[in-house]
C-alpha cells in the first residue's frame, strides 16, 4: 500500500516541501531513496526500537521509502517521525485520512520521544505557503513555529501523541503565540543598560550616534578602559526591531538550532562576540553544507570584535564584501546559499602590544615603530569601512565613586528611534538605503550639502589635521546623523566640527 506523508528541507534560510512517498509491498526488504545522508539512513533503527517499545512495529514486509524531490539532498534527524508515521499508514497499523493536511517533523527517541529539530520557523512559513493546514513538530520548537498566523501548530512530546491523532481522533493542543505581548515585554527589560556606566560621557555620546546612522565604530583605548562594556550595551539603546527584522532574525538563528525554547521569536537584537581564534569560515558561514555564520547571526545586530587585531588577517578580510553588500553568498558545485548580513561592526582594540602608550605612569609601555607595527594588522580597506574612530580614555577614581546612575538605556533609544524615522522618511523612495551609514557617493551629494562655513571649516581641518581623502564621505555621514539627533534639517559647522573629531586613526601623527 502507497501512503504519502509531508516534511520539509531547509536550504539557506528558505524550506521546501518534501514528500515521503513510503510503499509496502509482499516481501523483505527495506529501501531508503531520495539523496538522504547517513543520519536518515540510520533511522530505521531509532523508529524500529520507538515504535518496538509502544506497541507497534515495521512490518516485516518489502519497504521502499522515497524522498522527493529525489535530486534534492536531505540532511539530519529531524524525518524520524515522518518516516515513523508513513511507515504505520501505509502497513495499515494506524488510520490515515487527514495525514496530508500536515507537515510532521522530529527526531525519535529509542523510547519514542520526540527531540527537538533545526529550523522550525522557516518550515512553518513553507507549509502555510504551501497550504498545509498544520504543523506537527517537538514541543520545544512549538512557540518558535507559532509565529506563523493561519496554521495550526502543534507541539507533541511523544510519537504516541502522533499516533493516537490519527488513529483515535485524540486532539493535540494546539501552541499559540502572542507577538505583541513579547515585543512589550522584551522593549522594557533590555539585558545591559547604559546607566551602569560610570563616566564615559563622549563615548556614550558616540556610541549613540553610531546607533542613530548604523554606524560601524571602532573604540581605541587601554585595558579597563571600559570598550567591551560599552559595546555590550549597544544593543539596548537600537531602534526596537520590527515584525519583519524579528523574522528574519529568528529564521537564522532557527536555521543553525539556536533559539531558547522559551523564547520563540526574537525580540532583542543579537549580539555575537566570536574569540578572535575563529576561522574565516565560522565568520561569514559555509562548510560541506553550508551554514550561517557569526556575521549572519549578527543580522540586525551587532557583531562585536574584541582585540581587532588580534584576529587572522584572513578572517578579516573577508568581513570587506558583506560590510558593503550586507549579505553573504556561499557557493559550491551543486547549489550557492545566500544568508542576509547587515550587522553593525563594533570593533575595540589596545593603541599597542602593551595596552598602554605614551603613558609615563603606565607599567609597560610600546615604542611608536611597535605601535604602528600593531595597527598595520587592520588593512586600509577594512577601515574604510568603519565610520566612527574614537579614543577611549580611563576613568578617573571621581567618576568611578559616582552615586548618581547615568542617562538609561530607554531614554537614549528614544533619541535613536526618532533619529531613524526621519532617515526612513528621507530614504523611503530608495530600495538600496535605510538608514545614513549605508549612503554612496550620489546619496552624500543629495543630503549632505554644506553650507559656506561648513565648507570653510572642513577645509580647513583636512589641511590642517591631514584627514585622509576616505575620511571625507565618512564625516559627512556622520555629520548628516549627528543633525538628525538634533532634529536639524541642514548641517551646520557644529555638526561637522563634532563628526572631525570621530577621525582618529586618519589624523597623521596619530601614532606618534
Amino acid at each position: 500500500m502507497l501512503k504519502k506523508v509531508y516534511g520539509s528541507a531547509v536550504f539557506g534560510i528558505e524550506a521546501h516541501t518534501i514528500t515521503v512517498e513510503v510503499n509496502v509491498t509482499n516481501g523483505i526488504g527495506y529501501h531508503l531513496v531520495g539523496l538522504p545522508d547517513n543520519a536518515i539512513k540510520e533511522s530505521n533503527y531509532r523508529i524500529a526500537a520507538a515504535l518496538q517499545n509502544n506497541g507497534y512495529k515495521i512490518p516485516g514486509k518489502n519497504i521502499i521509502i522515497n524522498m522527493s524531490p529525489a535530486d534534492m539532498r536531505k540532511e539530519g534527524s529531524a524525518y524520524d517521525l515522518t518516516l515513523a508515521v508513513g511507515i504505520l499508514a501505509a502497513s495499515k497499523q494506524i488510520k490515515s485520512a487527514s495525514l496530508e493536511q500536515y507537515i510532521i517533523m522530529g527526531e525519535l527517541s529509542l523510547d519514542g520521544s520526540v527531540q527537538p529539530i533545526k529550523g522550525a520557523l522557516p518550515i512553518a512559513i513553507q507549509a502555510l505557503g504551501a497550504g498545509f493546514k498544520g504543523f506537527i513538530l517537538p514541543k520545544s520548537n512549538a512557540k518558535e513555529a507559532a509565529i506563523v498566523k493561519g496554521l495550526e501548530v502543534y507541539g507533541v512530546e511523544h510519537i504516541s501523541d502522533v499516533i493516537y491523532f490519527f488513529d483515535k481522533n485524540v486532539p493535540l493542543n494546539r501552541v499559540e503565540f502572542d507577538i505583541e505581548n513579547e515585543f512589550i515585554k522584551a522593549l522594557d527589560q533590555p539585558e545591559f543598560d547604559f546607566s551602569e556606566v560610570k563616566g564615559q560621557e563622549s563615548i556614550k555620546r558616540c556610541m549613540e550616534i553610531a546607533a542613530a546612522g548604523g554606524h560601524n565604530i571602532i573604540l581605541i583605548g587601554p585595558p579597563g578602559s571600559g570598550k567591551t562594556m560599552l559595546a555590550k550595551r549597544l544593543p539596548s539603546i537600537l531602534p526596537p526591531m520590527t515584525l519583519l527584522e524579528a523574522l528574519e532574525t529568528t529564521k537564522i538563528h532557527s536555521v543553525v538550532g539556536r533559539l531558547r525554547s522559551s523564547s520563540g521569536l526574537m525580540i532583542q537584537r543579537p549580539f555575537r562576540s566570536p574569540h578572535h581564534t575563529i576561522s574565516d569560515v565560522a565568520l561569514v558561514g559555509g562548510g560541506q553544507y553550508p551554514q550561517p555564520g557569526e556575521i549572519s547571526m549578527a543580522h540586525n545586530g551587532v557583531l562585536f570584535l574584541d582585540e581587532l587585531p588580534e584576529f587572522k588577517r584572513s578572517v578579516l578580510e573577508v568581513m570587506r564584501q558583506p560590510l558593503e553588500d550586507l549579505e553573504v553568498t556561499i557557493s559550491r558545485a551543486r547549489f550557492t546559499v545566500t544568508y542576509p548580513s547587515s550587522f553593525m561592526l563594533v570593533a575595540s582594540m589596545n593603541p599597542s602590544p602593551s595596552g598602554f602608550f605614551n603613558d609615563p605612569s603606565a607599567p609597560l609601555t610600546s615604542s611608536p615603530a611597535e605601535m604602528q607595527r600593531y595597527m598595520g594588522k587592520i588593512s586600509g580597506p577594512l577601515l574604510d569601512r568603519i565610520d566612527i574612530h574614537v579614543e577611549v580614555n580611563p576613568v578617573p577614581f571621581e567618576k568611578l565613586t559616582e552615586e548618581r546612575p547615568g542617562e538609561s538605556s530607554v531614554v537614549i533609544r528614544e533619541r535613536v528611534t526618532h533619529a531613524r524615522h526621519l532617515q526612513t522618511q528621507r530614504f523611503e523612495n530608495l530600495s538600496s538605503v535605510h538608514y545614513n551609514a549605508q549612503m554612496q557617493s550620489k546619496h552624500i551629494r543629495q543630503f549632505c550639502s554644506l553650507d559656506d562655513p561648513s565648507k570653510a571649516l572642513l577645509k580647513s581641518a583636512m589641511e590642517r589635521l591631514n584627514l585622509s581623502a576616505r575620511a571625507y564621505d565618512r564625516i559627512l555621514k556622520v555629520a548628516r546623523t549627528i543633525a538628525d539627533l538634533e532634529h536639524s534639517e541642514c548641517i551646520t559647522n557644529v555638526h561637522i566640527s563634532e563628526a572631525i573629531q570621530y577621525r582618529s586613526l586618519d589624523r597623521e601623527g596619530w601614532l606618534g
